[in-house]
């Protein structure tokens, strides 16, 4: 099963090298904002877990990134081992896979992984942003496994300010869209 088109909304995904490379991450625009016109940065980051978009607003540039960070947290490690300069990234979302007392209140450690992500949010000045219900973002298919926090928002003070965008996770799949 592919990615859905559909005409009120621009989608951005990596096109798979192979069969085993079939894209993890995804993010549609409503076309509301294509004005903005958004456009896929391969030649910044270069990744397949990993979708970075830019935009222009009121003459300056601006990003987007979805993540996927998969069990061996390769998409963390990218931009911890990359040296790059990335102004302006004003949102970093995605199913990150750690689980965490920072932001998960029914788990009691804290990884070293964790580190590594705040450190790489530190680099773009973002801050974790916490919903304003606590709820699980995985919920485990096993009554043996409790449900988790996984999906994590790292924004940008603007974005914290800002009620006119909306920006919504769903499975790998970030939605962008114009309130």
């Amino acid at each position: 099963m592919g990615i859905v088109n559909h005409p009120n909304w621009l989608m951005f995904a990596r096109e798979p090298a192979s069969h085993n490379e079939l894209p993890r991450v995804a993010i549609f625009i409503n076309i509301r904002l294509s004005s903005l016109r958004f456009s896929f940065r391969r030649d910044i980051i270069n990744h397949r877990d990993i979708l970075l978009l830019s935009f222009f607003n009121n003459g300056d540039i601006f990003y987007v990134m979805n993540v996927y960070s998969d069990s061996s947290h390769s998409a963390i490690k990218y931009p911890k081992d990359m040296d790059f300069q990335l102004r302006n990234l004003i949102i970093m979302i995605g199913d990150f896979n750690i689980c965490d007392s920072l932001w998960d209140p029914s788990y009691n450690f804290h990884s070293s992984i964790s580190d590594d992500l705040f450190a790489i949010a530190d680099s773009f000045n973002l801050f974790l942003s916490f919903p304003i219900d606590q709820v699980p973002t995985r919920y485990s298919d096993n009554t043996n496994n409790s449900n988790s926090v996984l999906d994590l928002m790292f924004c940008d003070v603007i974005l914290k300010k800002s009620t006119r965008i909306s920006f919504i996770l769903i499975s790998g799949l970030l939605l962008i869209m114009c309130l």
